[in-house]
């Protein structure tokens, strides 16, 4: 598939739903009165998330899993059409049977890793579409059976030892030219924002690699056969190319419309 066709097929208007859909956005918490710095930058881009969902058409509903426990945000989620789960802390490593005490180790929240963990799952058995964006990707994985690579070199992914306004690392990403998120975005080669110390290893069922950066880390997956995608890098960040964020959402709107046509057929 050329470029020239993904982009045809990206530009194609997304379908219109009798009503706007809910989109859930989970995020981690809404409280590090212990790292106001880094807590106010997760909320900027969280909350850019937020603003780009309710201009592309959805009604939506944020939340914070650390703020909740797995049944009440299970419960709150209940009638959502879609969710996205955005960046935050590293997962804690007894969910997917590591230890603690790695290099670069952040705290852990383990209501929030709880309660994305079976969102994604309940997701997953109903069909649920879902966008995982750094942590989130890394959440997909780990609830689908995964694990991670605890510490990453440091190379591109992030730029270290910068205040945290500047963390954010810019790189090239190849897409398989066969994947919906290279359909999504209209092109198998694009300009990414990161900052990460972790990365996928071991892939969790039924997710299959579709990006990669130019170092061979994983950089998204895609589950064979239900609408899960996960990129490890930020759309939602300041300088990320600003179409990259709608477009994803975009496509996550596709899939609801794509799942209502099936089941009224």
């Amino acid at each position: 598939m050329t470029t020239t066709q993904l982009a045809t097929m990206t530009a194609l208007p997304a379908p219109s739903l009798p009503e706007r859909p809910t989109l859930a956005v989970i995020e981690v918490t809404r409280s590090r009165p212990d790292r106001p710095e880094y807590h106010a930058k997760v909320q900027t881009l969280n909350a850019t998330v937020v603003d780009a969902g309710t201009d592309g058409g959805w009604t939506v509903v944020r939340l914070a899993a650390a703020d909740l426990d797995a049944p009440a945000l299970l419960d709150l989620t209940d009638s959502a059409d879609a969710v996205v789960i955005v960046g935050g802390e590293d997962i804690d490593p007894r969910f997917y049977g590591a230890r603690a005490g790695y290099p670069g180790e952040t705290p852990h929240f383990i209501d929030a890793d709880e309660g994305q963990i079976a969102l994604v799952q309940r997701a997953a058995d109903r069909g649920t579409p879902v966008l995982g964006i750094c942590r989130g990707l890394q959440i997909i994985n780990v609830a689908l059976g995964g694990d991670l690579v605890q510490h990453i070199d440091d190379g591109i992914h992030r730029n270290i030892g910068v205040p945290i306004d500047e963390i954010l690392s810019t790189h090239a990403v190849v897409l398989r030219s066969t994947s919906t998120l290279a359909a999504a975005l209209g092109d198998t080669r694009i300009s990414v924002q990161s900052a990460h110390h972790q990365s996928v290893g071991r892939l969790g069922a039924g997710l299959t690699p579709v990006a990669t950066a130019p170092d061979g880390l994983v950089e998204a997956v895609e589950h064979r056969t239900l609408p899960i995608t996960g990129v490890q890098w930020h759309p939602e960040a300041p300088d990320a190319p600003a179409s990259q964020l709608p477009l994803l959402l975009a496509s996550l709107y596709r899939a609801v419309a794509a799942a209502e046509v099936a089941e009224a057929a």
